[in-house]
């Protein structure tokens, strides 16, 4: 049998703990018979329990049970286990005199005499309802934290231990990281690493960071269970008691994957944007100086050309300084056609193009251009569509391409590949290429290739491989005017020591367009040829008007070899003065960009005051900006002699035959 309490004392000692007992009001302290009839009652019993000392005297203590407890037994069981072993103690609910309930802690310790026999119980009850609703609000607010951070699916939440292990595991750390949580608790966080971030020491730099600092903060990859990379924002917290002492850490990451690249696209969007505004940028600026160039040019070539007429046959020497010349301002002129094709102001004449045809008749010039260690093969698809492309341009990109595949087999020989084939694009690609079909013409070498990076630049103005004075850096960049001009796009594929293949993709020649290619073939010349030669021609009266005063004067010379008489006008104003002078003129040829008022602008008013007088107009811009007339005839500057008896003899054979075609009026 357990030891039971045994107290012995004197009268007055019993007097005095009789009375400590009423004044104790904090604890409910009162005697039970060995049957459970309580037999006392303290003033602590009286406040928690609410019965008078004469209500509740005599009355079996198991009043006090909630009735669930009454009816499993609970009042008997904790007697008979006090009986057995001296004491009994538990926390449960007890009932009040009018009912309410309240969370007790009760201590039952049995009383026997000195023989051993049982007296009773000491029954000492305190009142924990305060302390029982706080841990319960406690474990309700870290129940409801607990479902709250479980619930979270777009974060990854979990705990690490001072070492670095995870302790536990949200379900958005399982749907990020793809662990579940008997997976990955208890294993260290650096598996969430990237190898590379691992070996140098990343996972211990977080954490030595955040126990120091209290946070960590960063962005960076990290790996899923199946090993795929996401990227990751990643915030790592120190974690620390009531004392201060540091327990672990809390760690949140979030897979801002989607972010990253969203940001990298819009990076990647603006690079382009910064680079076509750079573009076009020099594109404006290259179309400048070739206009001024050609301006320079057209001097230097008329100039030339009549100088070299008048030398006569004995002075060689100067015959030949004259040619050397005038093969300089030729390629002065070749250079500013591959300017004005990237700045997409050449002028273009477009027309349906047997691409196997045009190969096959320049294949002979391109093969004495690239010399005889170079074999050109060619590969055509059968019944390949012609393609919509100005082919004299066509033939010049060509030609730049295999000068190119050439020095990128010096010395080493190989074969030059031109094929051709027919490509549908369903939907508009990143490269600029719109729906539709198109024929694609490339040349592929046998040559030392290029890396990415000199692909990307490849069609840049001005960039160059090639050796100081071994290359202008305009040909691809011609070309891609060429083709971009003439509704195309330009791909180049190339890798290092594998040879490079250029394709130019040019638009599919529509019937229409194919029905116009025929006709002008099987049509008539429009004059005759002679009289395109200087000298073959009848003598006109023709104003020629320019606000540079070389051009004008080389032009106003070329004009009065040929056996024209010339007025001269160096602005639109002076033009017309002479023209309402009464001046009989039967040609106006007039520079577009002039001062105060255009060639187009010039000829709008000489429409409508003299109509049917012809108008060439001079200039080395295709395109004309807003305002000017495209209509006009157009002598593409540099121009010599030939090319101007060849559009004066062009429009006055126009104009005769309209003129003919005319009904004449009656008078």
């Amino acid at each position: 049998m357990a030891r039971a309490a045994r107290v012995t004392v004197s009268g007055g000692d019993e007097g005095r703990y009789r009375l400590l007992v009423d004044a104790i009001t904090d604890y409910a302290i009162y005697m039970l018979d060995p049957d459970g009839v309580i037999t006392s009652w303290n003033a602590g019993a009286q406040r928690f329990k609410g019965y008078r000392a004469d209500e509740i005297l005599g009355e079996n203590f198991s009043r006090f049970f909630v009735p669930a407890d009454r009816q499993a037994g609970l009042p008997q069981r904790e007697l008979r286990i006090a009986a057995d072993e001296g004491r009994f103690e538990t926390e449960g609910w007890r009932v009040r005199k009018d009912g309410r309930q309240f969370w007790a802690h009760v201590v039952l310790d049995s009383i026997r005499h000195a023989d051993g026999g049982l007296i009773g119980y000491a029954k000492i009850t305190r009142d924990l309802t305060e302390r029982k609703e706080a841990a319960e609000s406690l474990k309700r607010s870290e129940e409801q934290f607990r479902l709250l951070v479980d619930g979270v699916r777009d974060y990854a939440i979990y705990m690490l231990d001072r070492d670095g292990r995870v302790t536990n595991w949200n379900l958005g750390a399982e749907r990020i990281k793809g662990y579940t949580r008997e997976e990955i608790v208890g294993e260290h966080f650096s598996r969430f690493f990237t190898p590379e971030d691992r070996e140098r020491g990343e996972p211990a730099r977080g954490l030595r960071t955040a126990l120091v600092e209290g946070r960590f903060e960063t962005e960076g990859w990290r790996i899923r269970k199946d090993g795929r990379r996401f990227w990751a924002s990643v915030v790592v917290d120190r974690v620390d008691d009531e004392h201060g002492n540091v327990i672990g850490f809390a760690k949140i990451t979030r897979d801002v994957t989607e972010r990253k690249q969203a940001q990298e696209a819009l990076a990647k969007a603006n690079a382009a944007l910064a680079q076509s505004q750079k573009m076009e940028a020099i594109g404006q600026l290259t179309g400048g100086i070739a206009h001024d160039f050609n301006n320079l040019l057209t001097a230097v070539l008329g100039s030339l050309e009549m100088a070299r007429k008048r030398v006569g046959v004995e002075p060689d020497a100067v015959l030949s300084l004259i040619d050397n010349a005038l093969e300089g301002a030729r390629r002065g002129a070749t250079l500013t056609q591959r300017m004005l094709a990237f700045a997409r102001r050449q002028d273009l004449a477009p027309r349906a193009v047997d691409l196997a045809e045009l190969v096959a008749g320049i294949t002979g010039f391109l093969e004495r251009s690239i010399g005889p260690e170079i074999t050109i093969e060619t590969h055509f698809s059968s019944g390949l569509a012609p393609a919509h492309v100005d082919p004299n341009q066509l033939e010049t990109a060509l030609l730049n391409l295999l000068v190119n595949a050439r020095d990128a087999m010096e010395g080493s020989g190989g074969v030059v590949v031109i094929d051709a084939d027919e490509v549908m694009v369903a939907r508009a690609d990143p490269g600029g290429l719109q729906p539709g079909a198109y024929v694609r013409i490339a040349v592929t070498d046998t040559g030392e290739g290029m890396d990415a990076k000199t692909v990307e630049r490849a069609a840049e103005p001005f960039f160059t491989t090639k050796g100081v004075g071994k290359g202008t850096g305009l040909g691809l960049s011609m070309v891609h005017g060429l083709v971009s001009q003439s509704g195309g796009g330009l791909r180049i594929h190339s890798r290092k020591g594998e040879g490079t293949r250029v394709e130019l993709w040019l638009p599919a020649a529509t019937a229409d367009a194919v029905a116009a290619a025929a006709a002008a073939a099987a049509a008539p010349v429009a004059f005759d040829a002679a009289a395109a030669e200087p000298g073959g021609h009848r003598p006109l009266t023709i104003l020629a008007v320019d606000d540079d005063g070389l051009v004008l004067m080389n032009t106003v010379a070329m004009l009065e070899d040929m056996g024209h008489r010339v007025f001269e006008a160096m602005s639109g104003t002076e033009a017309l003065d002479i023209l309402r002078d009464g001046k009989a003129v039967d040609l106006v040829i007039t520079d577009h960009a002039m001062p105060r008022m255009t060639g187009s602008q010039l000829a709008q008013v000489i429409r409508t005051e003299l109509p049917g007088l012809p108008i060439i107009l001079a200039t080395g811009y295709a395109e004309l900006p807003p305002g000017g007339d495209n209509t006009l005839p157009k002598l593409p500057k540099p121009f010599g002699e030939r090319e101007l008896a060849r559009a004066i003899a062009g429009i006055i054979a126009a104009n005769d035959k309209d003129t003919a075609g005319r009904a004449p009026t009656a008078s």
